[in-house]
């Protein structure tokens, strides 16, 4: 399948505290929720690379906000705009406002990890997509939180060979606010991994082959109950650029 030209609409929606966040689509039919990755946006993750535009054509509504502190959606600096568990909760308002009541949801990397904290809550999608994570980046964050949160706070001094660099360099080219990004990471809670996989959603594992930045995703496939895993090539960073990443949501979507 390739990837055509497609139209995408951004609209703005209140979450439930009123944070502004900015929400586009593209296509028509069954939706899919797609959350991106830290540091990342909508157009980053899913439109740049004709990912949107290979799902929608395979008859899919495919709706990618951009995170709360990402893209184009608001980026305050109160902390109390940062309660914990704030993506789950931007999420869930997400689904209400938008009447979402049968539909497929999924994610890459933190994305991943916000979908996998939504099916442990008990949130009941057709089918899920965990894209570039592993079992323990579901089971062991802290350790992954307290690596992006070094790199904000030394973002002004970190030299190329420094195991920080590209995660800094990637927040700038991205336009992060820092203050922002910090505060969110801070708001990140645990997942509950014995509700996750007691769950029997179908769940599409798809990570890149030289991709162990989230730990073992054919491990995460095999907690889950009903879970499929699919290598594609790439590391953490190149593989969200590999048409096989739509191609596989896809395929799993049909089936």
């Amino acid at each position: 399948m390739t990837a055509t030209a497609t139209s995408i609409t951004t609209t703005r929606i209140r979450s439930f505290d009123g944070t502004e966040l900015a929400v586009h689509e593209t296509g028509e039919g069954r939706p899919l929720l797609l959350l991106h990755g830290l540091f990342s946006s909508a157009e980053t993750n899913w439109i740049k690379f004709g990912h949107a535009a290979r799902i929608a054509a395979g008859g899919y509504r495919v709706i990618m906000p951009d995170l709360r502190a990402h893209g184009q959606s608001a980026a305050p600096h109160d902390p109390v705009a940062y309660p914990r568990d704030v993506l789950v909760d931007d999420a869930l308002s997400l689904i209400d406002t938008l009447g979402l009541d049968d539909f497929d949801l999924g994610g890459f990397s933190l994305g991943a990890r916000t979908s996998a904290k939504l099916l442990a809550s008990g949130v009941t999608p057709r089918k899920a997509i965990l894209a570039g994570m592993g079992w323990e980046g579901l089971t062991g964050w802290a350790r992954r939180r307290d690596f992006f949160v070094t790199a904000i706070d030394r973002r002004d001094e970190v030299k190329r060979g420094d195991p920080h660099f590209l995660a800094v360099a990637f927040m700038k080219t991205q336009g992060i606010d820092p203050v922002a990004a910090r505060l969110l990471l801070d708001s990140f809670g645990n997942v509950d991994t014995d509700a996750l996989v007691a769950r029997d959603v179908p769940v599409l594992v798809v990570c890149g082959a030289d991709d162990q930045d989230n730990g073992s995703a054919p491990e995460l496939a095999r907690q889950l109950r009903h879970a499929t895993y699919r290598e594609i090539k790439g590391t953490h960073m190149s593989s969200v650029l590999e048409p096989a990443l739509a191609e596989e949501i896809v395929a799993f979507l049909a089936t």
